[in-house]
């Protein structure tokens, strides 16, 4: 007799995607179904899309009924996305996400939920021993890169290879243990996610990935990398002795966030 596996949730950020994601849902969506015996379910959440994004979408959910879309017309940025769709977790035993550029395949991103017994978050490692690059970044993304890596375990000591790779899977009772805590918006928020994890005391698991580059990325990488590291700042701050100057730095904050194109943290929520 067949085990039933756990239901699934996953949730696919996207913002302009309208040329890259349709292979993406379909593959996804078909090779869930041979290969997954659990409920399997995808939530496309669209970031302030300007394109055919969400048409693409839902002309792929007429083929497969648990593909949905949850649009926001304004821009919330990748972060706000995730942040938006873990409000669903309670659709699954089991919520992961990935990017919309399909550089995850569905079957590396199975072998990944093959590991949640394992841990309570289970995350794809590009630098771990194993992993299988397809079509490398440029040198000056990969310093870039690991550069940012060195800043983020400098301030937050998670000990983690990869914060950065867009493939990780949660349980729900992680998930909504830690909603609360999440606020960066912008491609820092997989920092917030994996430090408030680790400061409620779950297990993070890193799991060598098979990943390819893919063209047309929407990382702009200057002011990419400047939002990024601002968001890594303001959330090592908002866990230390000196929050309060938060309040008399945000003005300054909010400028420079708006003057490089990137959604601002959410507000800390008031306890």
């Amino acid at each position: 007799m067949t085990r039933t596996e756990p239901s699934l949730l996953l949730l696919i950020p996207a913002y302009n995607e309208e040329h890259r994601i349709e292979p993406v849902l379909r593959e996804y969506a078909e090779y869930f179904q041979k290969h997954y015996t659990g409920k399997f379910q995808i939530v496309v959440v669209l970031n302030g899309c300007k394109d055919n994004t969400l048409e693409v979408v839902e002309r792929v959910a007429k083929d497969h009924a648990n593909i949905a879309a949850l649009d926001f017309p304004a821009p919330i940025g990748k972060g706000g996305a995730l942040i938006e769709g873990l409000k669903l977790a309670p659709l699954g035993d089991l919520i992961g996400y990935v990017d919309a550029d399909g550089a995850t395949s569905p079957k590396a991103f199975h072998e990944l939920v093959r590991h949640t017994g394992e841990a309570e978050c289970v995350i794809a490692s590009r630098w771990l021993p194993g992993a299988i690059l397809h079509q490398s970044q440029t040198n000056q993304r990969q310093f870039a890169s690991r550069v940012f890596h060195g800043i983020v375990q400098t301030l937050f000591w998670m000990n983690i290879r990869d914060t950065q790779c867009g493939a990780k899977v949660m349980h729900r009772a992680a998930v909504e243990k830690i909603h609360s805590s999440l606020r960066i918006t912008d491609m820092a928020f997989d920092i917030n996610l994996l430090y408030v994890l680790k400061r409620n005391g779950f297990k993070v698991k890193e799991v060598p990935t098979e990943w390819t580059d893919k063209a047309g990325s929407k990382v702009v990488l200057g002011k990419t990398s400047m939002s990024m590291l601002l968001s890594a700042i303001r959330l090592r701050m908002v866990y230390s002795p000196f929050h309060g100057l938060l309040s008399f730095l945000r003005p300054l904050e909010s400028r420079i966030y708006a003057k490089l194109n990137s959604p601002a943290p959410l507000p800390r929520k008031k306890a």
